[in-house]
């Protein structure tokens, strides 16, 4: 299979009412099985076809083509979903039975939540969301800055942050959040506009605020606010005393008075390890690297690369970040990346891989629902296979490996309170539609001093006033999309401590893992590996412990 054979029709509104008015003929029959099979073949088409039009303007969000595409994949989104959620009514009020046998009970669980989600009130709103979050994009990805004689994206401005010498990193600093001051009133504008039409549309859809539409767009079937909240109290009880140790043993070991938010991110005092090599040399490095640690994964990695199911160079007008989308008509996925000569090449590489694989492990499952699971499930995948690599990273560091591995605990611990404070950030949002955009700022701000109680942002301005959520493409793009990562490290910790244990049985575990998809809820899923759930009392604090012994705090 070879990424540039995918072809995918675009769906037209014609297209999809004929289609589902043949799968609501089949009901009237009563040929239910033909019905869901007829019914999963168009959701896979149709997927495909949206993966590809959202991957293409992420590769370059200035081509007026790839935009037009993504605008008319914006507008028929609502129609599409409007097709399903009445399709999936006629569904739920069959006899579970004949559905359940093909699919299982959680399917039908999906599917109840899912309708909950959509109305046609809300579609015009829906399209609106998505240019928004369209628009979010392209100006990040438009930043520009001419740095020690090289033009750079934000992406490309990474190196410099972790510079030895800390004037490189003040500059790398100053310049990065100076483009946010510029467009802090765009960004402020545009996330207005985001929060009050997804309150409008919670409320059009019955919900007091957008909170609980949000976690059902999320698809959480068995944990709540409540539970988070609770998780929230843990990571600042054990994890924040631990990562405030962390920062003030690197004041130390850099010989510096003060650390300010600038020294954070130069991890070892004899320079963050980088990879060895670059785009190219990474790539067939990593070779070395899966082969080791495990075959099934080895070969994955083989069809990907040669197949052209990868996007890893930095590159104008690219959309940053990275991200793995799936085409589940032909069952492989694709990776998206900015490599930046940095460790964070290696950290994307196999966080990326790692959903790469289980949706790979899932293609066959019998319904698209399970192809993915929720987040917080699919990022165990991403975040064990960084710690499950440790024992193999040489070929990407060489003799920097072991620092590597330290420096990735490290920040794994420290990305905790983070995480959380973008998640209690959202929930105050949100229960606050009319907020201002100061009051906004001013919420980031107590609670990153409460989260993250040693951050010193010196003299850059706005950062200092409460503006660094805006520089979080996940409160603007995927709200309520940030928890997830600090559950899932919970668990990816659980892995690297079993894996010290045994390797390969963890690894077997971890396969199993990943071939489930998204055939159950969260809870289940974590049972099915055999590990304890985060919101199951001293789950966090075990995990932190080993840590903190490993690092001989």
């Amino acid at each position: 299979m070879k990424f540039d054979d995918i072809e995918a029709v675009t769906p037209t509104r014609d297209s999809l009412a004929a289609a589902y008015a043949s799968l609501n003929g089949l009901l009237d029959r009563d040929a239910v099985r033909e019905a869901l099979a007829e019914w999963e073949g168009l959701r896979r088409a149709t997927g495909t076809w949206s993966a590809l039009v959202h991957l293409r303007f992420s590769q370059d969000t200035a081509n007026e083509d790839y935009k037009a595409a993504r605008e008319y994949a914006d507008a028929l989104g609502p129609v599409i979903a409007d097709h399903e959620t009445s399709f999936k009514n006629r569904l739920l009020a069959l006899d579970p039975a004949v559905i359940e046998d093909q699919y299982g009970k959680h399917a039908v669980d999906i599917w109840r939540n899912a309708v909950t989600t959509f109305a046609p009130v809300i579609a015009d709103d829906l399209e609106e969301e998505s240019k928004l979050e369209a628009r979010y994009t392209a100006l990040l990805a438009s930043a520009k800055f001419v740095f020690d004689g090289e033009t750079v994206n934000l992406a490309g401005l990474t190196p410099y942050t972790e510079s030895v010498d800390r004037d490189t990193r003040h500059r790398a600093a100053a310049a990065r959040w100076g483009f946010f001051a510029e467009h802090g009133a765009e960004l402020d504008d545009i996330y207005d506009q985001l929060v009050k039409l997804r309150h409008k549309m919670a409320r059009a859809l019955g919900d007091e605020t957008f909170t609980p539409l949000g976690y059902r767009r999320m698809g959480r079937l068995d944990y709540g606010p409540e539970q988070v909240a609770t998780y929230r109290a843990e990571v600042l009880k054990h994890v924040t005393p631990l990562v405030a140790r962390l920062v003030e043993q690197r004041r130390i070991a850099n010989g510096l008075d003060t650390l300010y938010a600038w020294d954070e991110p130069l991890t070892d005092p004899q320079g963050n390890p980088k990879p060895q090599g670059g785009h190219d040399e990474l790539v067939a490095k990593a070779n070395a690297m899966f082969e080791a640690m495990d075959p099934r994964l080895a070969g994955f990695y083989r069809q990907m690369n040669e197949g052209g199911f990868m996007d890893l160079k930095n590159r104008p007008t690219k959309a940053g970040g990275g991200f793995c989308t799936s085409f589940p008509a032909v069952g492989m996925p694709y990776i998206f990346a900015n490599f930046n000569g940095t460790h964070h090449d290696v950290d994307v590489f196999t966080h990326e891989m790692g959903h790469a694989f289980q949706n790979y492990q899932s293609r066959n499952q019998p319904s698209v629902d399970y192809l993915w699971p929720t987040s917080e499930s699919a990022e165990i995948h991403s975040m064990s296979l960084e710690f499950l690599a440790y024992p193999h990273i040489a070929p990407m560091f060489g003799d920097q490996a072991a620092r590597y591995r330290r420096m990735h605990l490290i920040g794994a611990l420290e990305f905790l309170p983070y995480g959380v404070c973008v998640d209690h950030f959202q929930h105050e949002v949100y229960a606050r539609p009319d907020a201002t955009p100061a009051e906004r700022h001013a919420m980031w701000r107590r609670l990153e001093a409460m989260y993250l109680p040693w951050r010193n942002w010196g003299d850059l301005a706005y950062p200092a006033m409460g503006g660094r959520w805006q520089a979080q493409l996940h409160i603007y793009r995927a709200p309520f999309y940030y928890i997830d990562y600090t559950l899932a490290q919970c668990c990816a910790l659980q892995f690297w401590v079993k894996s010290q244990q045994d390797y390969q049985a963890s690894f077997d575990t971890y396969v199993d893992l990943c071939g489930l998809g998204g055939s159950a809820p969260f809870g289940k899923l974590v049972e099915a590996a055999k590990l304890k759930s985060p919101f199951e009392a001293g789950a966090l604090q075990a995990v932190v412990e080993t840590a903190e012994a490993t690092l001989a705090l």
